[in-house]
């Protein structure tokens, strides 16, 4: 059954009588095939118009719905021959970060995300694709076989922010993240990264360091959750008092187009109408694209030149404002 967000109601009604109508088809004495032609051209219409102004707080739910593709998604239907490798040699093995050697259109790459799950057993399994250090360590660990094979990397970000547990903070939650965004940024190999769903905090820039980084039209960026946000300027919390959670949305600038515009990613990926689980094997393709794109543009540098591009990306962002 599809999963219907907040603002989709009205949505949701029409495809529930269509899917009523459509059960009824068998029936010799009814004609159902015009009425159902008259409703879905209805709510294609609904869905064109909810997704044509999606507020902030609207697109990071979007972001956040369940159906929207995983790293297991893209694996499967992106690329080939991938092979995972676990453990980060130092702890353990975390499976909110999966990556591995893979084939992505015939080119030999390094494939690394975040994996939410898409059940409960399996968001329980990979902790809601919220990373704990080792699988930032092992993600370390995959970037420098890049370098040694001489590999390109493409990073898929969709997490609500590194794991805050205190097992996390006594094995250096803080440092392994730094250590992998300063990998990222001095790593001599092209890497792109695709914020997918939810790019949160440092958890997703210890991925997205990255020569080329884009988004999916209905994904979101941010240094706080809009949640967040809200419960430290605010005193709010979700289902207490006001929900100030929209407010720090529109206020923080998080969606796609907020960020091209500032000049913290370098494009957006366009999404099906009614948001990449509409239509997961065209987002997976339109997303192959863009990354097939981008690493062409990337594959005639040097690695000093690929560090040197990277480094001065990062230290534009913000300064256009200042001239």
């Amino acid at each position: 059954m599809r999963t219907y967000l907040d603002f989709e109601k009205p949505i949701a009604e029409l495809e529930g009588k269509i899917a009523d109508l459509r059960q009824m088809d068998g029936d010799a004495s009814v004609n159902v095939d015009e009425e159902v032609g008259k409703l879905q051209s209805k709510a294609d219409a609904l869905l064109a118009e909810a997704y044509g102004k999606l507020s902030r707080w609207q697109k990071a739910q979007v972001a956040r719905h369940a159906s929207r593709p995983h790293f297991s998604d893209y694996v499967g239907q992106l690329v080939d021959d991938f092979t995972p490798l676990a453990g980060d040699r130092a702890f353990g093995e975390d499976a909110a970060i999966l990556g591995g050697p893979a084939r992505l259109r015939g080119r030999s790459i390094i494939l690394i995300g975040h994996e939410k799950g898409s059940d409960t057993a399996g968001r329980v399994k990979h902790n809601f694709g919220m990373a704990r250090p080792e699988g930032y360590r092992k993600a370390m660990r995959l970037m420098e076989m890049a370098e040694r094979f001489n590999l390109p990397v493409v990073t898929l970000v969709d997490t609500p922010g590194a794991y805050p547990g205190r097992g996390a903070e006594e094995r250096g939650q803080a440092e392994a993240i730094a250590s992998c965004t300063e990998k990222c940024l001095g790593l001599s190999a092209p890497l792109v990264s695709v914020i997918v769903g939810e790019g949160g905090s440092g958890g997703a820039v210890a991925l997205a360091a990255a020569n080329k980084v884009l988004m999916l039209e209905h994904s979101v960026y941010s240094v706080i959750s809009p949640e967040g946000c809200a419960s430290i300027l605010w005193k709010d919390a979700a289902g207490k008092g006001d929900n100030k959670a929209p407010d720090a949305a529109e206020a923080m600038k998080i969606s796609a187009q907020d960020l091209l515009s500032l000049g913290v990613i370098d494009g957006i990926i366009p999404e099906p109408v009614g948001g990449a689980h509409r239509d997961i094997g065209l987002t997976i393709e339109r997303l192959g694209d863009a990354v097939e794109t981008a690493i062409n543009e990337l594959a005639d540098l040097s690695p000093e030149e690929l560090k040197r591009q990277r480094r001065e990306k990062f230290l534009n962002i913000g300064r256009a404002g200042l001239a």
